[in-house]
């Protein structure tokens, strides 16, 4: 379902409590942040913690503190989605109902021979605790057009396959959660690193299972370290200094394309968001998957101890 042309800019970042605001992170929130001010429009934070093996204690609240370091507030309540679940529960049951979702029995060992990809169950025994995975027909392929990485397709049957909406352990999948979510706020733009951009395609096919609208997606480029992993995997991952946030953001503005002319002399959070604004071009990001940690902190950035 096409989104009303008249709907006004909702975009969102939507940490993991896995860890404390690295510099992957902030430049995920500061370039969403920054288009949706280009846009006018409105900016939230939900914390995505539904995965509680995952969590780290307290790591949810001093993400949040930082961003407020960063001068990066939510202009609506911030939203947990652990508190969301009846929401999650009523979505997976229209599709249960309707056919489209269905019980799996399968485990990893039993997938190993298809890659993982589910395509029929294959399982030797029932399980007590089965998955639910949605249907996907063969031959379901979703194109879409990203803002940043340009036109994406994706063969979901191929690929992916049938995919968990909640996991045998009776939690929520990701891919349900943030499309029910989406939703339910209005998003009409989702902005997020470039690591998440095979995962668009499922989001797609589940808002058109469930009949809601598709917003449009940015993936921007993901920070990795030397080796090329991804910064919350990585030993690089140390937190962002929120006592001293304008190195951070300066970088974090550079890593985005942007020209350093818009920023110069900015002497303070404050200063730095209010030059950043109308210096802002979207234009610039560059259109790449990932870039490395040491050319994006070159302007002097300095991790926390």
């Amino acid at each position: 379902m096409p989104l009303p042309a008249s709907a006004p800019y909702r975009g969102r970042f939507a940490p993991s409590p896995t860890g404390d605001l690295h510099f992957g992170s902030l430049l995920a929130a500061l370039g969403s942040w920054l288009l949706a001010r280009h846009a006018q429009g409105t900016w939230l934070v939900r914390v995505e913690d539904i995965d509680p093996p995952r969590e780290v204690a307290g790591a949810s609240q001093r993400q949040l503190d930082a961003l407020v370091a960063f001068g990066l507030h939510s202009d609506e309540t911030i939203v947990r989605q652990s508190a969301r679940s009846a929401l999650y529960e009523a979505a997976l049951q229209r599709l249960l109902d309707d056919g489209r979702a269905f019980e799996c029995h399968c485990s990893r060992s039993d997938l190993a021979a298809s890659g993982g990809v589910h395509r029929q169950c294959v399982a030797k025994s029932r399980r007590a605790d089965p998955a639910i995975r949605l249907r996907v027909p063969d031959g379901t392929v979703i194109v879409f057009d990203d803002d940043i990485q340009g036109p994406q397709q994706q063969d979901v049957s191929r690929e992916v396959g049938d995919f968990v909406l909640r996991r045998t352990e009776g939690y929520w999948a990701y891919q349900l959660a943030v499309v029910v979510d989406d939703a339910a706020q209005d998003i009409t733009d989702v902005v997020r690193g470039a690591d998440l951009l095979d995962s668009t395609p499922r989001q797609i096919l589940l808002q058109r299972a469930l009949g809601l609208p598709t917003p449009r997606y940015a993936h921007l480029p993901l920070v990795v370290d030397a080796n090329g992993r991804k910064l919350s995997k990585s030993d690089a991952a140390l937190p962002v200094d929120a006592a001293d946030p304008l190195p951070a953001l300066k970088a974090a503005w550079g890593a985005l394309g942007q020209s350093p002319d818009a920023i110069a002399g900015t002497d303070g959070v404050a200063a730095f968001l209010a030059r950043a604004q109308p210096g802002f071009d979207p234009a610039c990001i560059p259109p790449t998957c990932a870039i490395m940690l040491a050319a994006a902190h070159n302007t002097g950035f300095i991790f926390a101890p």
